[in-house]
This record gives structure tokens, sequence and C-alpha cells, in this order.
């Protein structure tokens, strides 16, 4: 959205002390995990854009609070398998072979929104080491989050969003549905269900000094359905734990991590095992 159609439909700016208490009346309390995926524009004009709504978000969870946010680079994948947009076959081996390596200081995120690709510059900020699906984290439980992040199967168990499950985190669903709840991802991981497979998937690694690309093994991870999840979700009796108001002027959900992986993983083996 343009942000002359933003200003346009806000009434009054949104500022760090006004998304504060809205932070605060959704439910986010200091020393709370919390794992954001976030749309700017859908909060209105913001005054300070995406350095207010972090810094609103780290003053309501407080010094003892983590805050998470997903920092993806799925242009570092293997080109094969690339369909927005697809490229021609004959570009493959070029890509492999000199797409720079994944740094986690310099490689940018890929649709993951302004707020998080704000939130990965900042000092003090921990990436984790995916060159795929990585997450900045900031906050004193950032180490354990981060650290240890599998090549292989990288949003499985030893994901941050394992460690974050592991935490008794929350997602913050702020302005978005859960089309982009990363969490549900772990799901996939842990439910069993026929179409369920394998695949091989490749990205450029620093090892040593030099750079290689590198082949691992990952599961084939699907979205379509997650908002269906999500609906259902929030009809079930486990749905009432989230909790959902507004921040600035979008509609957000707070919940227990744990929650949703658990119940997303009852849906899958339910619902994916009834697809042909």
């Amino acid at each position: 959205m343009s942000e002359d159609k933003i200003v346009e439909k806000t009434e009054i700016p949104a500022t760090v002390k006004s998304l504060q208490a809205d932070f605060r009346a959704l439910g986010v309390k200091p020393g709370m995990v919390v794992l954001v995926h976030s749309s700017l524009s859908a909060m209105g004009w913001v005054c300070g854009g995406a350095v207010a709504v972090i810094v609103a978000l780290q003053e309501a969870l407080g010094t003892a609070g983590t805050l998470a946010m997903p920092a993806h680079s799925p242009d570092l994948t293997e080109p094969s398998k690339w369909e927005s947009p697809p490229v021609p076959e004959w570009w493959w081996p070029v890509i492999r072979e000199n797409m720079p390596a994944y740094d986690p200081e310099l490689t940018p995120t890929r649709s993951m929104g302004i707020i998080a690709e704000t939130f990965r510059k900042q000092r003090g900020v921990l990436r984790s080491a995916h060159p795929q699906v990585s997450f900045c984290v900031y906050g004193p439980q950032a180490p354990r989050i981060t650290n240890n992040h599998s090549l292989a199967f990288g949003l499985g168990e030893h994901s941050p969003l394992a460690r974050i499950y592991d935490l008794h985190g929350f997602v913050l669903l702020l302005g978005v549905d859960h089309g982009n709840n990363t969490s549900m991802h772990l799901a996939e991981h842990r439910a069993t269900f026929p179409t369920k497979r394998v695949i091989s998937q490749g990205a450029p690694i620093s090892m040593s000094d030099s750079r290689r690309w590198t082949t691992f093994e990952d599961i084939d991870i699907d979205s379509s359905d997650f908002d269906r999840i999500g609906e259902d979700f929030l009809r079930s009796d486990a749905g009432r734990v989230v909790r959902r108001g507004r921040v600035g002027l979008a509609d957000c959900q707070l919940m227990p991590q744990r929650d949703v992986i658990d119940f997303a993983v009852g849906w899958l083996e339910e619902n994916r095992s009834k697809q042909t």
C-alpha cells in the first residue's frame, strides 16, 4: 500500500507510546518470549515507522523479555525450485556457482517486511546460521534460540522454532494472518501424513574462507492451508487462548506458540491425510 493511502486511512498517527499501550492491552508482558510476524502498512501511519514498532515491542517486553522475528532469505535456495518467479533452466548452474554465500550480517531478508528487515540490523540482535530460514532475536534468550540451527530440516526440531516452543514462547501476528505463521512449519515436521515428503535443497555456504554450494535434506513445506488451520484453531476450544485486538489499525492475534503448534499437528494429520 502506498504511503498516501496509508495517511488517508489514518485518523490519528500511531506513536511509540500508543503502540506500547496497544501491545500491553493485547497481552504482551515483560519477560515474554515473542515471535513476531508483521505488516507495517496494516498498522496505519506510524510516527517513526518500523523503528517505532520495534522500540514499542521491546519496551513492552522489558529487559527480561526476548523478541524474535523471521529473517528468511529464500533467494539462497535451489534455483530449480523457484516459482515466484521461476528462472530459465540454463541459469541454474550460474546461480549455484555464483550466488554469494550466506552472511548473517550482510544477507538481507526477503518478503519478511520492513519491520523484520529493520530489526535484523539492530545492534545486539543475534541471527541464526541457516542460509535460508534464519531468525533474528534480541534479549536474554537470544543465544539459546539462535545457536545450533541445523542446516537440514531447518524449521524442524533443531531450529529456533523448536527452542521457542521449549521456552513456552508466544506468536504475535501483527496485521498478518496465519498464512505468515512460520511456527506451523514446525507442526509440519512433527505431523505424519501421506503427502509429506523429503526433498533435496541447496544453498551457498561459507566454509573456511571459501564458498561452496551445499546440498541437504528438508521437507517440502506448504503453507497453503495455514489460514484454514488458523480459522479452525480460533473456532476450537484450544483457540480460547488467543488474545485478539488492534495495534494501531492492524488486527492482531497473540497466542502461546505451543497451543497453535500442537493443534496444527493434529489438524495436519487429520486433513492432509484426506488429500490425494
